[in-house]
């Protein structure tokens, strides 16, 4: 038994969502119960004890869409021109830097991405994976780094026609030969989905195998839609039909399947999104970055449509995410009372149930029966603490370097900001190394 106390307990679990010194019990890789520090120590005195020291106790952030062969790209000087647009963007940095890895740098992007996540409290992830002259084996090095990290991590390799159609069938190949290795694992931290680009680089052709690799599978798909307003006149362009709608005909939409961005679409699309329970995850620093636009996320929330967020391989923090779209939300829609319950909503409830979807366990919250996905925050409340403004708290005041502590299915894998599982010294030098010779390929 594991307990974690002497902090305040922020559960959510709104049948008992605060605990002002609180204490979690760890069983294995599952909580056992939550109560009050002095009566859970009381209850198990021979268990193992993580002092909070006053702050946070909280769960483990999760992250609905991640690109962690994005690593490479940081520091980087793109050779050539400047993009002017997200075209260029992809065309001049994405693009190139993808081309460029190899099955050793997939797994150091990745290792060296979980790393972070690990520092940021993440404990869940859905990776999405791009390496298209290393594709056979890709996706099991990126679950090599994440069993090696400890950290719940779903993952694709994203089939695109860019790199011409071998290229694209290999990476079809590379999604179902993945998900039947993990099937056969049976490992509850390691999961996949059938991973796509977008819509204007996928022929009817393309999708159609696609589809037909996917019949009988139950483990839906990750792709991008609308990020640009280009990929919506394509789509228009060449099928007479809007992005959401050509998926659907192709058998992508559904509960187990994840449409990112969606800045782009139309009310038609989002009731087609609700109809088909299909999940959206939303990145607001990428959108920042890219220049490309805000998604309407007030619509889709009250769409009914089940609204994540993530940080598209820009950053490991979801604080950050949580910080950045609760101010995008205000300025795009001009007014300052927008984002306060979305955002909350967002990382702390919805990506819990689009996880769930990809996961057999229960996520999210401190409470009996729930993973064992903990995070101590060294974070001391400079004004009243409660249930009812802990949001307010991590919106201004918390950040990712105030987490100390990560727990992650039961696993300690950070205490006192020291990783326990990982050396991140030798990663990162490592890394370095395969950096520079990805940057010289590019």
């Amino acid at each position: 038994m594991l307990l974690v106390g002497n902090g305040a307990l922020i559960t959510r679990d709104p049948e008992n969502p605060f605990i002002k010194d609180g204490c979690v019990a760890i069983n294995g890789t599952s909580i056992n119960s939550v109560g009050a520090t002095a009566e859970m120590r009381a209850k198990y005195p021979a268990a193992k004890f993580i002092d909070a020291k006053g702050g946070l106790i909280m769960p483990g952030f999760i992250n609905s869409h991640m690109h962690f062969y994005s690593t490479f790209s940081r520091g980087m000087n793109v050779p050539g021109e400047p993009a002017q647009d997200f075209s260029g963007v992809l065309e001049k940095l994405w693009w190139r830097l993808d081309k460029a890895l190899t099955l050793r740098d997939c797994y150091y992007s990745a290792i060296t991405a979980l790393v972070d996540a690990v520092k940021c409290g993440c404990t869940t992830v859905i990776d999405h994976h791009a390496s298209p002259h290393a594709v056979s084996g890709s996706l099991c090095e990126v679950a090599k780094a994440a069993r090696e990290a400890g950290i719940r991590t779903s993952t694709c390799y994203e089939v695109s026609d860019r790199d011409g159609q071998k290229i694209a069938y290999e990476g079809i190949k590379e999604n179902i030969a993945f998900l039947d290795w993990a099937e056969r694992e049976n490992d509850p931290m390691i999961s996949g989905k059938f991973g796509l680009h977008a819509s204007f680089t996928l022929s009817d052709q393309t999708l159609e195998k696609c589809r037909e690799a996917m019949n009988g599978r139950r483990d839906g798909f990750h792709v991008h839609v609308a990020e640009g307003p280009s990929d919506e006149a394509d789509c228009a362009a060449k099928y007479g039909k809007r992005i959401v709608e050509r998926f659907n005909d192709f058998g992508l939409t559904g509960p187990s399947s994840i449409f990112v961005h969606c800045i782009h679409i139309d009310e038609g699309e989002r009731a087609l999104l609700k109809e088909t329970g299909t999940a959206v995850a939303h990145n607001p620093e990428s959108n920042m970055g890219n220049a490309v636009g805000a998604a309407k996320i007030t619509e889709l929330m009250a769409g009914g449509i089940t609204l994540g967020l993530g940080t598209d391989g820009y950053v490991c923090d979801m604080l950050q995410s949580y910080k950045m779209g609760n101010a995008l939300c205000k300025h795009a829609s001009r007014h300052p009372n927008s984002g306060w319950g979305e955002l909350p909503a967002m990382l702390f409830g919805n990506n819990a149930e689009i996880a769930e979807r990809a996961f057999p366990v229960k996520l999210g919250k401190l409470k009996d029966g729930y993973a064992a996905d903990v995070i101590v925050l060294d974070y001391s409340a400079p004004t009243e603490l409660s249930d009812k403004n802990i949001n307010g708290h991590l919106l201004f005041g918390a950040s990712a370097r105030s987490v100390v502590t990560t727990i992650a299915n039961g696993k300690i894998l950070m205490k006192d900001r020291k990783l326990t599982e990982l050396d991140a010294e030798e990663i990162y030098a490592k890394a370095r190394e395969r950096a520079k010779e990805v940057w010289k390929r590019l």
